[in-house]
């Protein structure tokens, strides 16, 4: 009966253990398929849609792994777990290759949109390439803005900046050619054509510069 009893309470035992090891792989195999579903729900938002919150993002992606992987070492046998957050890590920088080629992609659009708004003026918006807001009463303050802009900053451009200017000065020149049957003063005409010669040997002069610049720094 003594044996009977010590068999039983063996038995009990080898029970509460296994059922407390069950537990503790549950909880953290809930742990690490949680953190693939994160990645999985995360991986399907548009990455233009996500990139303004990106920091955001990354904080919560190292809380949810770092989770996911002290879930996993708590576990002995622990390899199909690990295989798991490793497949989700990869799923993960992937994605995040295309988030950064978009958070570059605005940084570029937004560093042009701002060159722009310093030569044309806050209200140009970067789309309106007509220039309609251009009338016969403020072309020649946008030229001499223009002008005065270029001035200030012409050691600090790039080449490819250069080209910008150059094509926003010839869109400039264009809505020029209608505001002149709108009624432009002669006076301002001849204002405009002073800046205008101001700005052409400019132009020629430092893009020619900022290319020479450019192909040294490349053979460095």
């Amino acid at each position: 009966m003594k044996t009977i009893k010590l068999t039983l309470a063996v038995v009990a035992t080898a029970v509460m253990v296994s059922s407390c090891k069950d537990g503790k792989e549950n909880v953290a195999q809930n742990k690490v398929d949680r953190f693939s579903s994160y990645i999985d729900s995360l991986s399907n938002v548009a990455a233009n849609d996500i990139a303004m919150n990106w920091e955001t993002v990354e904080i919560d992606y190292n809380k949810n792994r770092a989770e996911a992987n002290a879930a996993a070492e708590s576990i002995k046998e622990n390899s199909e777990m690990q295989a798991s957050i490793d497949a989700s890590t990869k799923q993960y920088l992937a994605y995040k290759v295309e988030v950064d080629a978009e958070i570059a992609r605005r940084e570029i659009a937004n560093s042009k949109l701002m060159m722009q708004q310093s030569l044309l003026g806050k209200s140009f918006n970067g789309e309106d390439m007509t220039f309609n807001w251009i009338d016969k009463d403020n072309i020649l303050s946008v030229y001499d803005n223009f002008v005065s802009t270029v001035a200030t900053n012409k050691d600090s451009y790039s080449r490819e900046d250069w080209d910008e200017i150059k094509m926003l000065y010839e869109a400039i020149d264009t809505r020029k050619n209608t505001v002149e049957k709108e009624g432009l003063t002669s006076a301002d005409n001849r204002k405009i054509a002073g800046l205008k010669l101001k700005f052409a040997p400019m132009y020629t002069f430092n893009r020619m510069g900022a290319k020479a610049d450019e192909n040294a720094a490349a053979k460095q």
